[in-house]
């Protein structure tokens, strides 16, 4: 089963959808999750900020949510999202695959290790190393401009950046900026599964050299809703060769050496 969390704006798009209710050591998850088929393949769906968009960044179960994945036979999970863009060259309406990350939130449960077990995740590559380029593909096969690889600044939110923080962020030399990328990447790499990152850029962020106007979230979901059929065909072209491909990947034995 392949699992897909859900971006601002993205809650529904299974085929004969069925809602189930899971539990998990951490709480509710941010929704029932949603299973049915989708490219033909059985797909479990998550809208990681609520059905009505009620959990912020910062407050988004982000374990319950990973932890139901897992629970409900999930090993593959795809984490659709809308990023800023912190490039020229990266332009609204394109799509980057990331291939890393830098976590600049703070307060967040990043690990189902809080002791008296502890483990130390190796987590130099952040992205699956398989699902990546399986990724690339579908979403340049949808006819979107791809960028294969780019390193995603997660921000703790809800706010958007000052213009100071965001130039801070593109002098860094990273490509986008979200808020939802840690801790949920780590948790998942945590219970083995593997993940991959679709962003789709729906502005310039503020510290984009010229003059840009601030972004609003209302300009987050319209750009987002203009881009969900393109989405879409990726999605359909990768959950299926998502599905047909055997895990190789280090994902599914990631924490053999991280006690």
């Amino acid at each position: 089963m392949i699992g897909v969390f859900g971006g601002s704006g993205f809650y529904d798009f299974l085929d004969n959808p069925r809602e189930v209710a899971v539990e998990t050591p951490y709480g509710s998850p941010s929704a029932p999750l949603a299973t049915g088929s989708f490219a033909g393949v059985d797909v479990a769906f998550l809208p990681r900020h609520g059905a009505d968009h009620q959990f912020p960044a910062h407050k988004v179960p982000y374990r319950a949510n990973a932890w139901a994945m897992k629970e409900i036979g999930v090993d593959r999970v795809i984490g659709p999202c809308a990023v800023g863009s912190l490039k020229r060259e990266v332009a609204p309406g394109h799509l980057v695959v990331s291939d890393q990350l830098v976590d600049r939130t703070w307060g967040r449960d990043g690990t189902f290790f809080d002791g008296p077990e502890t483990r130390h995740l190796a987590f130099a590559d952040p992205y699956c190393s398989e699902l990546r380029p399986l990724a690339v593909a579908a979403c340049r096969s949808a006819g979107a401009e791809t960028h294969d690889g780019g390193t995603v600044v997660v921000i703790q939110g809800p706010r958007f950046s000052t213009r100071a923080e965001s130039e801070s962020f593109a002098q860094s030399g990273w490509e986008i900026i979200n808020m939802t990328q840690a801790p949920e990447a780590q948790l998942i790499r945590e219970l083995e599964l593997c993940y991959v990152n679709i962003a789709v850029v729906t502005d310039y962020d503020t510290g984009v050299e010229g003059e840009i106007e601030p972004v609003t979230h209302a300009a987050v979901l319209q750009r987002f809703n203009e881009s969900l059929g393109t989405l879409r065909e990726a999605l359909a072209a990768l959950i299926p060769e998502a599905a047909k491909t055997p895990r190789a990947c280090q994902c599914a034995t990631g924490m053999a050496a991280a006690g």
